[in-house]
């Protein structure tokens, strides 16, 4: 089974991506930032990392160039699920590392079949 780590400030957020993963046959592990997801995936290994873009303390483009930088996660998929839609930020998104790119509000099946293709 793999492991999703989902990284989002708003709790209801979470809850729905989490409802949404588990229910598609994932495990998830929740963090609160960008911060908190770091930390989290210094002591576990997760097969793909969803994180959102706006959030306190470390946002998704800072997120993912942290995993970047770290062996574990040269390949991980890393994609972002966030209301910005600007060509500038998803390049910057791209430019980071980051797998994908996912605008909120997420249409479940959608987000199901982009972390199927992009998971390994």
């Amino acid at each position: 089974m793999h492991t999703i780590l989902a990284v989002d400030d708003s709790a209801s957020m979470r809850k729905m991506v989490s409802f949404t993963l588990v229910g598609a046959g994932f495990q998830v592990v929740e963090a609160v930032d960008g911060v908190d997801a770091f930390e989290k995936a210094q002591k576990q290994k997760f097969d793909l990392v969803l994180t959102d873009q706006n959030m306190p303390r470390l946002d998704g483009i800072g997120l993912v160039r942290k995993l970047r930088e770290q062996p574990a996660y040269a390949t991980t998929p890393i994609l972002i699920l966030t209301t910005e839609s600007s060509d500038q930020m998803k390049q910057a998104g791209r430019a980071a590392g980051a797998t994908g790119w996912l605008v909120k509000p997420f249409d479940p099946n959608r987000l199901i079949e982009v972390i199927r293709k992009v998971i390994r």
